[in-house]
Order: structure tokens, then sequence, then C-alpha cells
């Protein structure tokens, strides 16, 4: 069961990765303005938070499966608005809508597999989740990219629908529930209080925002390494698969078994701190193999750091309440989205440093980590 959700997972990210290379240009297409088509690719990450939250109330409230299934449908309705959308602002309220089903659609996904998975060997199914996101990473900007250029952008859009439509089937006919509450009521905000005190979920929210304020940081500034160099964006793209294709052998061999032989806290600290590194190294050196080697390093730091902050949530949440607390970290991690290609952008415009700003918060962000882990541990004694 556990391995019909890597695939749910990967077509669900793919719906997020295929569309990095085209939504600007699709936007522009329409003829959106730029501060308009700004608003189209920040607004599916904002729109996600809020999915995030509520949604993570609904899947402790009406189970795993059914939160999914209409997730999965809602995102496959969404999808068909993409081509039929005549200008910028129509684009604009599909991905306002995307993002709201997105937003439940994953909560779901880790609430079930956190659900199946068991203590001993929880940290290797969720390297497992990890290896499927980075599938979808690898893959998707290259079929998105391919795809627009040799066929449509529209073409692309009704690609993910069709995969999209197939994974509502499979989940329909396929996935047993795992956890449904028999309690109703309406969506209430102090529910969520306990999570959100909790050391082990505020720890790995934490961790979830720094990891993509330092991937909204790739995101903005290395194209701008890769012009200094002289190189073209294909560069930018293999610099971009190469932390991918990193994580995803530590997370698919049998280097996996760290996840669960050491501390998930520990782990965090040293995937943040390398990434860090990673971070002084493309802000100080600006050829191609001081960055591949930079980018080799921020993978194993990624690596080490996205099962374990996933094996965090679910060890510190139950059944009861575990939609709530994937919804709780997922809105950190779409809050890292929109605000990481947004502080370089500002810090690049002010200082010029956005890598070395990047650094800086994630060395705060681990000190800030190994207090809590050191609280928690004193109060534990």
């Amino acid at each position: 069961m556990t391995r019909i959700m890597y695939i749910i997972i990967v077509v669900a990210f793919l719906d997020t990765f295929i569309q990095l290379p085209i939504i600007t240009p699709y936007s522009l297409e329409l003829g959106a303005s730029y501060l308009l088509t700004g608003a189209i690719v920040a607004v599916y990450s904002f729109t996600n938070m809020i999915g995030n939250v509520v949604g993570g109330h609904w899947i402790d409230r009406f189970g795993r499966k059914k939160m999914l299934f209409i997730g999965i449908v809602t995102v496959f309705i969404a999808l068909l608005f993409y081509p039929l959308a005549q200008n910028g602002v129509q684009l604009f309220f599909a991905r306002f809508f995307h993002g709201l089903a997105g937003g439940i659609l994953i909560p779901a996904a880790f609430a079930y597999i956190g659900d199946q998975s068991t203590g001993k060997s929880r940290g290797k199914t969720m390297a497992f989740t990890g290896a499927s996101i980075g599938i979808a990473a690898i893959v998707g900007p290259a079929i998105g990219g391919v795809m627009a250029a040799r066929a449509s952008i529209e073409s692309v859009f009704l690609l993910v629908a069709g995969l999209f439509f197939v994974t509502a089937f499979v989940v329909f006919f396929f996935v047993k529930e795992s956890f449904v509450t028999t309690e109703r009521g309406k969506f209430t905000f102090t529910e969520f209080i306990p999570l959100i005190k909790h050391p082990l979920i505020i720890l790995s929210s934490l961790a979830a925002f720094s990891l993509m304020i330092s991937n909204g940081t790739l995101a903005f500034a290395l194209p701008l390494n890769v012009e200094v160099m002289g190189r073209t964006t294909e560069t930018t793209g293999m610099l971009l698969s190469t932390f991918g294709i990193v994580a995803l052998i530590v997370f698919l061999t049998p280097i996996n078994v760290i996840y669960d032989r050491f501390s998930a806290v520990n782990l965090i600290a040293l995937g943040l701190s390398l990434i860090g590194i990673a971070m002084i190294a493309l802000s100080f050196l600006t050829t191609f193999s001081s960055n591949l080697l930079a980018m080799i390093v921020y993978g194993l730091g990624f690596s080490f750091i996205f099962p374990s902050m996933n094996k965090l949530i679910a060890d510190a949440s139950s059944k009861v309440d575990r939609g709530k607390a994937y919804g709780i970290f997922y809105a950190f991690f779409s809050l890292g989205v929109v605000a990481g290609s947004s502080v370089s952008g500002w810090f690049a415009q002010i200082m010029g440093l956005p890598f070395l700003v990047c650094a800086i918060i994630m060395f705060v962000s681990v000190g800030i980590i190994l207090f809590i882990a050191k609280k928690i541990s004193g109060s534990a004694v």
C-alpha cells in the first residue's frame, strides 16, 4: 500500500516541478504584466499554505483516503482550466484554486504514510518519500521544457491532468483508509495550538522553512553565477539536477539506514550546516567546478534533512492529529517557497550577497534547532 503512495507523491510533486520552466513564459504569452506574472507564480504557494492548514483539519476529520481523493480530483479539474485561460487574470485564478487543492493533497499523502510506517523503519520509509520527490524534481522540469518546446505549453497541463485522472482511479479502487475519526465539527484554530507548541513540530517546521529558503535562493541566484561563468541555462539545469541526483543516491542506497540509526535532530543540524557551507562556496566561488562541488554538498545536506524532519512529524503526532501536524509542517514548507526567492532578491538588490545571507540564515537555524533539542532533552530528564 505504501508503494502506491510513493507513486502518488511522484505525481503530486511532478505537478509542481513540471511547471517551473513554463509558468512564467505562459503568463507572458497570455499578456500578463511582469507584476501579474510574479503574482501568478507566487499565488500557488500562498494558497497552498491555506490548503495545508485547513486540509490538515479535514484529513483528521474525514479520513486520509477521502481527502486524498478529493485533492487529486480537484487538482485534475484545476489543471483543465490552464489551457482554457485567455488572459493573465484567468490564469491567476486557476493557480489560486490549484494551490488550495494541492495543499490538501500533500499532507493527506504524508499522514497516510505516517500511519502505515512504524518507529523502527520510519526513517527509511521517509527516505523513499524523499526519493519520490527527488525523481519528480529531476524529471519534471525536463519534461515540461521539452513538451513546451516541441508541442505546446497547453499540452504539458493536459499531460499532468491525465496523470491525475489515472491516479484518482488508483486511489479510489486500491487505497484503503488508514484512519478516520467519527467526530464531526467546524474548523477551529484552537485544535492546532497544542501541535504548534510541540517542540518537535516547531523544530521540523523551522527546518522545512530554512530548507525552502535555501531552495528559493538557489532558484534566484544560481543563474546569476552561471551568467558570470559565461555559460547558458543548460548549465543551471545541470547544477540543479546534481543536488537531486546526490540526494537520490542517499535515499535509495543502503546509506539510507542512517535515518533509523542516528538522531533525526542531529541529521537535520548537520544537513543545514552543509547547506550553509555550500552557500558560502557559491557566494565566493564562481567557477563551474566549485559550483558543482557546492551542489554536491548541498545535495548531501538536503538528503539528511528531508526524511529526518518528516520522521519527526510522524513521531510527534498520533493518528488523531497527524493530518493537522503535516498541515502545519507543509504550511511552513510553502511559506519558505514564498519567502525564499523574495528574501534572496531583496538582499541581492541591497547587498548583492544572497548566498551569504542564506548561509547566515542556515547557521542561525542550526543554533535554534540545537537549542530546542537541548530543551527537549533537559525536560525529559
